[in-house]
């Protein structure tokens, strides 16, 4: 069953990649900047004062106006730190985005080596997560590491767990939920 459903997931992955990738940078550019102003005006967000953030791939929805606008308002920003050795995730703060980070082992932006520190997760008020594909339940397909599933095994679950998509990135159909597979509270799509 399991194998079943992690082709199945790899099907999908796949497809979504590709129309990803494929996407001119002037449409992600202005999807991304429609998705931003949702989430600003979320009660979720509003509401928060530590998040926890990411810095997608340059196909993902560009996070970066986001974490600098959280940091304008005031916002304790937080960011993924990849422990490659451990396959996981640590979160540090951040208080500037460009002086602050730099490129991580999976060719991201992350928190630089003086920055990392391992913030207790526990008191985010906020989760903004990455992910290739979801579903109308919340189920979210990432890059296959596992490095998020890991990471949010040990997340209270009433700390809200949001998602940033381009609106092709929603499934019709259910994606295949595994045991070890935490859904995401809510997708914004543009």
């Amino acid at each position: 069953m399991e194998d079943k459903a992690n082709l199945k997931k790899n099907i999908i992955r796949k497809n979504i990649l590709s129309k990803l990738k494929a996407q001119k940078e002037d449409q992600r550019r202005q999807k991304s900047l429609a998705i931003g102003r949702k989430l600003f005006n979320l009660k979720d967000f509003i509401d928060a004062k530590k998040i926890l953030l990411y810095v997608g791939k340059d196909y993902e929805v560009d996070t970066t106006p986001i974490i600098k606008k959280a940091l304008e308002r005031k916002k304790r920003v937080f960011l993924p730190v990849t422990d490659v050795k451990s396959k996981r995730i640590i979160i540090s703060e951040i208080s500037d985005f460009k002086k602050d980070t730099t490129i991580g082992p999976y060719g991201i932006y992350e928190p630089k080596a003086r920055r990392k520190k391992n913030a207790k997760s526990e008191q985010l008020d906020l989760l903004i997560l990455p992910g290739i594909a979801f579903d109308k339940k919340g189920n979210r397909l990432g890059h296959g590491k596992g490095y998020y599933d890991r990471f949010l095994k040990d997340i209270p679950c009433y700390i809200p767990r949001i998602s940033l998509a381009f609106d092709f990135q929603m499934q019709g159909e259910d994606i295949p939920a595994l045991a070890y597979d935490i859904p995401v509270t809510r997708v914004i799509t543009n």
